[in-house]
């Protein structure tokens, strides 16, 4: 496959309510916050886990589009794949000490699996294929403005033992933002998709995964999760022709004049682009 010819950055608005968007375990699973300024937090492992679920789900058995990183997955049976496919033998910790054969394993890792020729991987393991920085990155999404969670308490009606039954029915507590809406940006580097063959193609699933990540991806503690607007910048060139942060700048939310109170919709806001410097095409994907 060809690696795509230009660079690309891209800001997400998605929204949560009544849910929480990614807890922190470290915190009783509260929704991660920042303390100094009270901002919503979604890490970029959040948001490519829903990435890769969604291509998992779009092109599950389709060759080329396997996913590394996955719910029990042993990554060095993974790694061993790619050993097979060339008749090598893998010896512990090191990569082929032929060049022309270690290229062979990382290539075939970077071809067969999305997440790695998209994201890259440290495939350092005992059983080694190399490491590979990846084209695509993500910051940590942000809220647009601070949220306050809360902390429900729920009740079941049964009991898990016998000895339970003439006690009160289980209570249990989960975390909710009443409404929050957050803005991710990301990267797509033209010169490190060469590295990995990531393709036009490619590209394309990882507009359609930003769109509909949270279509699939429904439970009772995430509540109404949606992806709100997609906005791309094309370079015209390889390097790109303008700086990410100024780019990023264009696209300003804010509130509108018709809510008063705490937002509790996507209708509260208004979303306006100012125009691209030369070079640059701003594309609205959603």
């Amino acid at each position: 496959m060809t690696a795509i010819a230009n660079r690309y950055e891209f800001v997400l608005l998605f929204d949560v309510e009544n849910g929480n968007p990614n807890g922190d375990p470290d915190a009783g699973n509260m929704p991660r916050i920042d303390p100094e300024t009270g901002h919503g937090l979604v890490t970029d492992v959040c948001l490519k886990r829903k990435i890769r679920n969604h291509v998992a789900l779009a092109r599950g058995g389709v060759e080329g589009f396997n996913i590394y990183v996955q719910e029990k997955a042993v990554l060095n049976q993974t790694n061993e794949l790619a050993y097979k496919a060339y008749e090598l033998k893998p010896e512990a910790k090191k990569l082929p000490k032929k060049v022309e054969d270690a290229q062979k394993v990382t290539g075939w890792m970077c071809a067969n699996f999305f997440d790695i020729r998209s994201f890259g991987a440290v495939m350092t393991t005992e059983v080694n294929c190399g490491q590979v920085r990846g084209p695509v990155q993500l910051a940590f999404a942000k809220s647009i403005e601070p949220i306050v969670p809360q902390e429900i308490s729920i009740t079941r009606m049964a009991v898990t033992n016998e000895k339970d039954l003439e006690k009160e029915r289980t209570m249990g507590r989960k975390h909710i933002v009443p409404y929050g809406l957050y803005v991710a940006q990301g990267f797509v580097s033209a010169p490190l998709a060469e590295k990995t063959g990531f393709s036009e193609d490619d590209l394309n699933l990882l507009w359609e995964a930003l769109i509909n990540m949270f279509e699939h991806d429904r439970s009772a503690a995430r509540g109404l999760m949606s992806s709100r607007k997609l906005v791309v910048f094309r370079h015209d060139s390889k390097m790109g022709n303008a700086p990410a942060h100024k780019l990023f700048d264009l696209v300003e939310i804010r509130r509108n004049n018709h809510t008063e109170g705490p937002a509790r919709s996507f209708k509260d806001y208004d979303v306006r682009i100012d125009a691209a410097p030369s070079g640059v095409e701003i594309i609205e994907k959603l």
